[in-house]
């Protein structure tokens, strides 16, 4: 008789684009979860998605061209228009309510999160094209960060059962 096989082994990449506070949650999040679910996880991290890497975070988030982001605020949700990112500091004040929000609610920071997704095995690949582009150094960034480019990025991805573009 056969033995049956239990190697679900899955791998997954996600390629991280954006740098702000409301969008460095979903590929950690997403990386840290598929991890403790055993996933094989790579995260590629290129242009504004790069900044997540650095050693000294200063997240913003703006609330312009989203039109879907809504503040709860005494108890209801407060949807911003557009034109309010005219006045000078709304992007400021915005940022302080999310991160008051997140603080309130018991949601890791970021900081976390990276550590989490380093001792869970992620592969964290910096993008080295990006690196000179902004002109930043390695030294710049966390430890347990790889550079690769473009080619890197693909070689993992072409062999992933789960690819993610955020």
């Amino acid at each position: 008789m056969a033995e049956a096989t239990t190697d679900n082994a899955k791998s997954m990449s996600i390629i991280v684009t954006k740098g702000t506070l409301d969008w460095a949650y979903p590929p950690f999040i997403l990386a840290t979860t598929a991890a403790a679910m055993d996933v094989d996880v790579t995260l590629f991290f290129t242009f504004y998605g790069l900044t997540l890497l650095k050693k000294d975070l200063d997240l913003q988030i703006t609330p312009f061209g989203n039109a879907a982001m809504e503040m709860p605020m005494m108890g209801m949700h407060f949807k911003m228009p557009n034109i309010v990112n005219m006045i000078p500091g709304v992007d400021a004040a915005c940022t302080t309510m999310m991160k008051n929000l997140i603080k309130k609610k018991g949601v890791a920071s970021i900081e976390e999160l990276r550590e989490a997704a380093i001792l869970s095995d992620v592969k964290i690949i910096a993008c080295q094209m990006t690196l000179d582009l902004f002109e930043y150094k390695k030294e710049d960034l966390i430890d347990g960060v790889t550079l690769g480019g473009a080619a890197t990025y693909m070689e993992n991805a072409l062999k992933s059962d789960i690819n993610l573009y955020i």
